[in-house]
């Protein structure tokens, strides 16, 4: 186990005292691979010095006319290497793809990520010599193999021969937050999650009725496992659900964003709304760039979306004109989601 990483047990309920060294040594590990600049990681980084990369370009690619029985794998490869994903690191090294399956449904295909862009992702990572392993932490549902059947990913992954971490209860590590935004002064990772060389959040692209639309940063609220935050992991929503989203990217390992746009969900999202048709994927090696530039697909304007303005001070750009935009451009897919009538809704959106 990395150092540090702190193992829980039954005696263990004060705050972690892991070496803060190590958190900001792993904060400028993470940078590094989300701008690509090809920076050298090695020695403890200090926090304004990790603030000003964060500010660097990102790009972000966007590809329309996708389809669940199309070439994905092809796009997904196409994608991660027109926004400088190095093919050559991962080699070896292990990957956790991190889809939403919240609380699946048969009768409602448009609430999960889609088998196969699941499937697609691991394949392109397979190919480059990764380690890959899919993994997920249900918020609404206690049963994980029940949420693997609903959603279909169970035939999906046997098929493809990928395996799957039940997050929910997977042994915990604990790690301080190093976001420092919430008053949380520490998370519990499952194992998976926290001896992961590289995190892909595959969330489905929805509206949210608290957070106002859901993406790559708020789908990772799905790393943290049941048995320590309950069912729906209500202790995160009381410390704010905008603070926690970012406190969370902060503290994971290397995170980048695939998502699936193809059939989304508008309306009553994530768990209520209505399909949406839209044909797209979404790839970024910074998570705040590529949600902020869904977010502009979708009728938001990053700027008033309260998850990412906090996010923009320390995880990556949110402005335009810091987001270097690959493959299709955002103004020419940009189709605004239906959101419920409510006036923190409403003042996230485009005026």
């Amino acid at each position: 186990m990395n150092e540090k990483y702190k193992k829980m047990s039954s005696d263990d309920t004060g705050p972690n005292t892991a070496d803060s060294s190590a958190v900001s040594t792993a904060q400028f590990d993470r940078r590094s691979l989300l701008i690509g600049a090809g920076i050298a990681a090695g020695a403890a980084v200090a926090y304004p010095v990790v603030r000003r990369l964060a500010a660097q370009p990102c790009p972000v690619f966007l590809a329309r006319g996708q389809r669940y029985d199309g070439p994905l794998a092809k796009t997904i490869r196409d994608g991660l290497e027109s926004v400088g994903f190095d093919s050559a690191w991962i080699h070896g090294r292990r990957v956790l793809l991190k889809p939403n399956l919240v609380e699946p449904d048969r009768s409602v295909p448009h609430m999960t990520t889609h088998p196969a862009v699941v499937v697609a992702a691991a394949q392109v990572f397979l190919d480059w010599g990764a380690k890959v392993t899919v993994g997920e932490a249900p918020g609404h549902v206690r049963d994980t193999e029940m949420a693997l059947v609903e959603s279909h990913m169970d035939d999906a992954l046997r098929e493809a021969k990928v395996d799957f971490a039940d997050l929910n209860y997977e042994e915990p590590c604990r790690i301080v937050n190093a976001g420092g935004v919430s008053r949380i002064q520490d998370f519990s990772f499952p194992r998976s999650v926290a001896e992961a060389d590289l995190i892909v959040s595959m969330p489905k692209l929805k509206t949210h009725h608290w957070a106002g639309f859901t993406a790559s940063m708020k789908n990772l609220y799905g790393t943290l496992p049941g048995i320590v935050y309950g069912w729906p992991k209500n202790v995160l929503h009381y410390a704010g659900i905008p603070q926690t989203i970012v406190d969370i990217n902060a503290s994971l390992p290397k995170v980048i964003g695939i998502v699936d746009g193809i059939t989304c969900m508008e309306g009553d999202g994530p768990i209520m709304g209505t399909a949406k048709s839209m044909g797209l994927l979404g790839i970024g090696l910074t998570t705040t760039s590529l949600d902020a530039t869904l977010g502009r697909v979708m009728g938001f304007d990053p700027a008033k979306v309260p998850y990412l303005q906090l996010a923009a001070g320390q995880l990556g750009p949110i402005d335009e004109r810091n987001i270097i935009e690959r493959g299709d451009l955002w103004r020419d897919l940009a189709e605004p989601f239906a959101v419920l009538d409510q006036p923190h809704l409403r003042k996230m959106l485009v005026t």
